[in-house]
């Protein structure tokens, strides 16, 4: 599978909602990561079975891998999230997400007779090298995009949401500003905008 990054991740998280693959709302994605952070424990899982639960477990860190920068996503308790998000969800988001990880074993199993769990690392990587991108998928495993690329998108969610994603994306929340003195040079640079431009246009 070709590498994703963390900011990759982002803004395939981001676009989300354009494509309609994430369907939960911010408020439900915030309180389910609040759930998870508390239950930092041995977590039972409550929708995925245990086969799903492993599955999950690898193809989250094929997604969001650690590097040197911070952890992977199960070490952001990705899983935990997701397994809480589903279900606490609708029957249709759980059809979704058990179907898909079936479609994932058979198709495994179809190229490589093994599962998903069972097959290589560059196995594993080829299937989802493959769907991984809608406008280049093969018509052979359209069926496999749209799964994998909502649960893309879940994984993003999750870890972005987490203690680790926080601290990923050095996320500093509010901060007091005693007086303003305007946006800092470097940033008006990148943007390509000047105070100077503004005045002359009012």
């Amino acid at each position: 599978m070709t590498p994703v990054n963390r900011r990759e991740a982002l803004k395939l998280m981001a676009a989300a909602p354009l494509l309609g693959v994430l369907e939960w709302t911010p408020d439900e994605v915030k309180r389910s990561a609040m759930q998870i952070d508390a239950l930092r424990t041995q977590y039972q899982p409550q929708f995925f079975n245990d086969h799903e639960w492993r599955t999950v477990h690898v193809l989250v860190d094929l997604i969001i891998p650690a590097d040197e920068h911070s952890g992977s996503a199960t070490d952001a308790q990705v899983p935990e999230f997701m397994d809480f998000m589903l279900n606490e969800g609708s029957q249709g988001r759980r059809n979704t997400m058990r179907e898909g990880l079936a479609w994932l074993d058979a198709e495994s199993s179809t190229r490589f007779e093994a599962d998903f769990l069972g097959a290589t690392d560059a196995q594993r990587r080829a299937i989802l090298d493959d769907i991984s991108w809608p406008d280049r998928a093969p018509e052979s495993v359209r069926e496999g995009v749209g799964f994998f690329n909502s649960f893309r998108d879940m994984t993003a969610a999750g870890f972005f949401s987490s203690r680790i994603g926080y601290d990923d994306l050095q996320y500093m929340g509010n901060a007091y500003v005693p007086e303003w003195t305007g946006c800092p040079e470097p940033a008006l640079r990148k943007l390509g905008v000047s105070y100077d431009l503004m005045d002359t246009r009012r």
